[in-house]
């Protein structure tokens, strides 16, 4: 399948390589629209190999990749780590038509647990899209033996089960959201009405389109980023995002049911039951916590002081861009603000400024 996005033109050792535009998403502070912001910004830095040290939607990572540039996406989610290897390790594989077909079906000879249907009833999908669920899961790892395809079906199961959501996340019991037949003054019930199997088709369309290789090895890891080694000639860094009253974003909280579905068989033992959109129990992270997250940039900091350090974060954060600014100059000779201006993040009432830190020397 070709993909339906536009074209750009890459140009790579003398050769014309057509190449897609980014890939679409619907993910919690996702830099799809401001990537090429970043980018202006950082293109004059010598470097060919970068870190995206939390690479979330993979859409840094995929735009450097187009750039030329050795990408090592990093991301402490497995689910998060196969888009990754989706858009930014991922060569050349695509899922054929015959692979796809075989997947949108059951088959007698495969037998389909019903932990989705079992456990999630009523809560995020109607019963008929979780027995869909639990049966294309079960096809994946049923017939792909190739990571790479595996990997490029799952991203494409990922962002059709986030399209089908209110506000695109998991945080909640709300199904009654899409199925109350009642006024609506925001999302698209159409789109969340849409069956799986159609999403489904168009995100792989989509994610074969964005295959493609800029010459250089690039990798995904799926690690804590104080784990990470390496020798990279810039890391960016996009941590979550601490509000000024205190609150982080916990994108596990957000996002555990895609993390569930490429934990599958383990699923059950990591479920809270107490919780009633049944999330994944986890220790609360350093950069969801105030009193933890200046020891922890400091931290990570020193980690890559022998780099150029790029930062993404929000004027309005905890901790604040002076403090930031502070702590990166103790690690780098120089260390530029740049802002964006005003930017309005979904799900946020604030406006705020985008910024970038930017450590040289």
């Amino acid at each position: 399948m070709g993909g339906k996005m536009a074209g750009i033109q890459l140009t790579l050792m003398g050769e014309t390589i057509k190449q897609r535009n980014l890939p679409t998403t619907r993910y919690q502070g996702s830099k799809s629209k401001i990537v090429e912001w970043i980018w202006e910004n950082i293109k004059d830095i010598k470097f060919e190999s970068v870190l995206d040290a939390f690479g979330g939607t993979g859409v840094v990572g995929y735009f450097l990749k187009t750039k030329g540039k050795q990408v090592f996406y990093n991301d402490i989610l497995k689910s998060n780590c196969y888009i990754g290897t989706t858009l930014i390790e991922n060569n050349d594989t695509r899922l054929t038509d015959d692979e796809i077909d075989f997947l949108l079906h059951p088959h007698p000879d495969i037998n389909y647990p019903t932990f989705i249907q079992d456990t999630f009833s009523d809560i995020y999908y109607t019963d008929e899209e979780n027995r869909w669920l639990d049966m294309i899961i079960q096809n994946i790892e049923s017939e792909l033996d190739d990571f790479y395809k595996k990997a490029l079906a799952y991203y494409a199961l990922f962002q059709s089960c986030i399209i089908k959501r209110p506000y695109n996340l998991f945080h909640r019991k709300n199904l009654y959201m899409r199925t109350s037949e009642v006024k609506r003054s925001f999302g698209n019930k159409a789109t969340w009405d849409t069956p799986f199997e159609k999403h489904f088709l168009n995100f792989v369309d989509e994610a074969n389109g964005c295959v493609f290789s800029n010459g250089k090895h690039n990798k995904s890891l799926n690690l804590d980023v104080f784990g990470v080694e390496g020798d990279f000639d810039l890391v960016y860094i996009d941590t979550p995002y601490i509000s000024k009253s205190g609150v982080g974003v916990d994108y596990l909280d957000f996002y555990h049911f895609i993390e569930g579905i490429v934990n599958y068989p383990n699923w059950k033992d990591m479920v809270d039951y107490q919780s009633k959109h049944r999330k994944i129990k986890h220790e609360k992270s350093v950069w969801c916590d105030k009193n933890k997250i200046h020891a922890a940039f400091d931290q990570l900091f020193k980690k890559f002081q022998d780099t150029a350090i790029v930062v993404s974060y929000r004027s309005d954060g905890i901790p604040s861009i002076g403090e930031l600014t502070r702590l990166l100059e103790k690690y780098k000779n120089t260390v530029k603000e740049v802002r964006y201006g005003e930017y309005k993040y979904v799900l946020s009432n604030n406006n705020s400024d985008e910024c970038l830190l930017i450590g040289t020397g």
